[in-house]
């Protein structure tokens, strides 16, 4: 926070008047990103605006609107129904909750509880159907014992969240965290490579199941040496979730919607064939 200062929010006119300008242009994914989305508005009138936002830009010709970095506490019922019947907004949410100790996530200055953590999931769950869920989690974090870490990965086996990057705890000159009480950094990394091995077989899991299904695929480009296209579907967001592998009889342009059967795995990434 003493890096980055206040949350500030840009004025909608001025967010709208941009993103008409990439749709005029053909840009076919519009990312939504902040380093917290669902305080969107809030610093300007005191209410919350993403809903109202994304109704917006949902009237303009983007294919897919993608959001980037949901925050638990401000995931409203309101933006979840939002979330739920807008077909351009894809059904994949990054919500980053670092942890889910409750004691840990006091020291964080976080305002959600482990509680409350599992109760917005089941309801994302329940009202987003085909939700596919990112986060981003910290091992070795101060206060984290042997049974707080435990705790962190037997809470991935139970929410099944599909796609996890897991860091190391770094202490950062100058911050609160870097004085209290926490693990070496070789302890901090071995626990974090346990915790990417839980997240290993979840994802594993995640793609036996989808095996059969077509997906619409964004078409990226054509890899001489695979010999295949590869893109991306709802469930891969850019530079982070990999690719979905595909083979065709025809050329396909970049840029292009195309549907594609999945029918493998490669490396923890799908493949599949052109409908």
């Amino acid at each position: 926070p003493s890096l980055r200062g206040k949350y500030r929010s840009r004025p909608m006119n001025e967010l709208l008047d941009e993103a008409a300008e990439l749709a005029s242009a053909g840009v076919k994914e519009l990312i939504v990103i902040a380093q917290d989305i669902t305080r969107y508005g809030t610093d300007l009138n005191g209410e919350h605006q993403l809903a109202k936002l994304l109704k917006e830009l949902c009237k303009l010709d983007f294919h897919w609107i993608r959001l980037h970095y949901l925050y638990p506490t401000d995931t409203t019922d309101e933006l979840i129904d939002v979330i739920a019947s807008e077909p351009k907004i894809v059904k994949y949410l990054d919500i980053p909750i670092q942890h889910c100790n409750d004691t840990i996530l006091k020291a964080m200055n976080r305002r959600d509880t482990k509680a409350d953590l599992l109760a917005l999931l089941k309801k994302l769950r329940e009202k987003v159907p085909g939700l596919v869920l990112r986060t981003s989690l910290i091992a070795g974090l101060p206060y984290e014992d042997d049974a707080a870490f435990e705790e962190l990965c037997d809470f991935l086996r139970e929410v099944r969240i599909e796609r996890a990057g897991v860091f190391p705890f770094s202490p950062e000159d100058g911050t609160k965290a870097a004085l209290m009480e926490h693990v070496d950094m070789e302890e901090a990394q071995r626990r974090a490579e346990l915790a990417v091995d839980v997240q290993s077989d979840i994802i594993d899991a995640y793609n036996d199941s989808i095996l059969g299904e077509e997906r619409e695929v964004l078409c990226e480009g054509y890899d001489s040496q695979a010999q295949m296209f590869y893109g991306r579907s709802y469930a891969e967001s850019p530079d982070i979730d990999g690719r979905i592998w595909f083979t065709a009889d025809s050329e396909i342009a970049p840029g292009s919607f195309v549907n594609v059967r999945l029918t493998g795995t490669m490396d923890g990434e799908t493949t599949g064939e052109l409908v």
